[in-house]
């Protein structure tokens, strides 16, 4: 593919990672990423971590083979029935995304080899991929949504360049109307800026009335290394004192959970059940099983950041 001036590019060994616990997200065999790094710059993103070398984490590159790389590696899978997840390491519908249409055309040809498709994204620029995501249906496509306050100053201190809360629950009843498998991710509510119940509460009721059928929540927020580093960063220009707080409430703990984690998760599971949303995780099974079932969070480490 061209290389723009502006562009940092990369070549990738390979495309389709094996996921180690499938079962823990959204059943996704593969995982796709076709970008390095993110522009959404969500201020907890976990990507940040030590763990991933990624050194600049802001400045996005791009695998200037990944569609070559993936035509091989599909035409060369035995089964048709694993699906390929994307949007855990960087977001697909990255701002770049609007020029270069590199998800939108992964997505048309893992259409084209009729794999089921998993998305997870901030951005409403996945309506631009209706049209493929009706197609991908016809086997199986399941998009989640992270949306973690209705709160829109908020949303774009955490969040800076994703599509406002309001286009996201939009984006999430367009979907539905689709046909396409949609999730809400609730996922991390924030301490002491987002774990209060008003917030739980008008979450579930707006994605009720978006048609959402599945949300999965977690109440905290996981941090390390140089991710704790950044997050701390822009609490200190967003939130004056906060950074203080976590360190006095978690100081190096991974898992910084809300002291409200029980009475909000308790508050979360009676506002789905009166909306009739399930608290489970979609995948995809294949015909011979019992077609479509939930599957819950297993127990291996899971970040939410």
């Amino acid at each position: 593919m061209e290389v723009r001036s502006n562009m940092q590019a990369v070549e990738a060994k390979s495309i389709l990672i094996p996921n180690k616990y499938p079962a823990g997200w959204f059943g996704t065999k593969y995982t796709m990423n076709l970008y390095r790094g993110c522009d959404i710059q969500c201020i907890y993103c976990d990507s940040r971590s030590e763990r991933y070398g990624i050194d600049e984490f802001h400045n996005v590159t791009v695998k200037t083979n990944a569609l070559e790389l993936l035509r091989k590696e599909l035409a060369a899978k035995r089964s048709k029935e694993s699906t390929i997840g994307t949007g855990s390491m960087s977001d697909p519908y990255t701002l770049m995304e609007r020029k270069l249409l590199m998800t939108r055309r992964a997505l048309q040809m893992i259409a084209e080899f009729r794999f089921p498709v998993h998305i997870t994204t901030k951005s409403n620029l996945i309506l631009r991929d209706s049209d493929i995501l009706q197609q991908l249906s016809t086997k199986y496509a399941s998009v989640a949504v992270t949306i973690t306050t209705a709160n829109e100053e908020l949303a774009r201190k955490l969040e800076p360049h994703a599509a406002s809360s309001s286009e996201r629950f939009r984006t999430l009843a367009e979907l539905e109307k689709l046909g396409v498998m949609t999730t809400m991710l609730m996922m991390p509510i924030l301490p002491y800026l987002e774990d209060h119940l008003d917030n739980i509460n008008e979450l579930v009721e707006r994605a009720a009335a978006a048609g959402v059928k599945h949300i999965i929540a977690a109440f905290g927020v996981t941090l390390r290394d140089r991710q704790r580093a950044y997050f701390y960063q822009k609490l200190d220009e967003g939130f004056p004192g906060l950074s203080d707080r976590y360190r006095r409430t978690f100081g190096l703990a991974y898992e910084c959970k809300s002291k409200n984690e029980k009475e909000l998760e308790l508050r979360f599971r009676e506002a789905c059940s009166l909306h009739g949303i399930s608290t489970e995780m979609p995948y995809y099974q294949p015909p011979a099983a019992d077609s479509f079932q939930l599957s819950l969070f297993d127990d291996e480490e899971c970040s939410y950041g």
